[in-house]
């Protein structure tokens, strides 16, 4: 399936799934304290999502071949099991060394790490894709400077979303600007297409070749995600959960991640958050 151009309908759905993820991160921010478990952050998105917002968590039992729900006693949605090899929990917490694709567990948080929390809500069918870096006490300034500088990255590409951009354009200055910074740049995944569906056409990779690639449409909805590593950029995978990825030299990984709208002027972050000066 190509491109999908959103009408002005299905861009107000967006808009609304985008808020509620957004606000997914900016509640969870006040639990990630030494000691709590991401176990237990993924429980308090997963209740926030679905008892407070009535949306859905798009990644739970995401590839999986049946989607399980029962009901509490006050008709909402709880916790399916995953089946098949689906993901298993409602957000990905990827710590330290990991990634992307990170499933929450039981282990406690120390002072120091670091971790991306990814969450998707869906909403009356269309999706908000957005993640955020968290730190549990003070950071290393080794760390610090990884996710700024991964951050920065995620600024600068969207600084470049207009109609007629290039996607090999904004691939190429986020590349450039982070390897640059002496990091490197995962080539293995990459941001996509999202709406009515959680992963759409385009592709949207965070290298690539100037004046190349997809040119941008108004109306098109993606997200840009970049995954940064302290070290090399290779990754290996978690073959014993399928899922969790993680830098192959074992040194940290940072990621941030936005909805775009590609808008007649430039664009709009459909998953900004207050804190941020979009």
């Amino acid at each position: 399936m190509g491109i999908q151009i959103k009408t002005p309908e299905e861009i107000e759905k967006m808009r609304v799934a985008g808020r509620l993820a957004a606000e997914v991160l900016e509640m969870i921010g006040q639990h990630v304290t030494k000691g709590v478990t991401t176990e237990e952050l993924d429980r308090i998105c997963h209740d926030h999502i679905v008892h407070k917002q009535g949306g859905y968590p798009a990644t739970l039992n995401y590839g999986g071949s049946v989607y399980p729900v029962t009901l509490d006693e006050e008709g909402n949605p709880t916790q399916p099991i995953a089946t098949d090899g689906g993901f298993p929990k409602s957000i990905c917490t990827s710590v330290n060394d990991v990634v992307c694709h990170g499933i929450p567990n039981k282990k406690p948080l120390r002072n120091g790490d670091i971790f991306n929390l990814d969450v998707t809500v869906i909403k009356d069918g269309y999706h908000g894709d957005t993640s955020k870096m968290f730190v549990v006490g003070e950071p290393t300034p080794q760390a610090k400077k990884l996710i700024d500088i991964t951050q920065e990255s995620l600024y600068l590409a969207i600084d470049m979303v207009k109609p007629g951009a290039k996607l090999g354009d904004i691939g190429y200055a986020i590349q450039k600007y982070a390897e640059g910074k002496g990091y490197s740049i995962v080539k293995e995944y990459c941001g996509h297409g999202i709406g009515g569906k959680f992963h759409e056409e385009p592709q949207v990779t965070h290298y690539g070749r100037p004046g190349t690639g997809v040119e941008l449409q108004e109306g098109m909805t993606f997200t840009i995600e970049p995954m940064v590593n302290f070290g090399k950029r290779h990754v290996k995978h978690n073959k014993k959960d399928g899922w969790t990825v993680l830098t192959k030299d074992k040194s940290l990984s940072a990621q941030w991640e936005h909805t775009l709208l590609v808008t007649a002027t430039g664009v709009e972050v459909l998953t900004r958050r207050e804190e941020e000066p979009f």
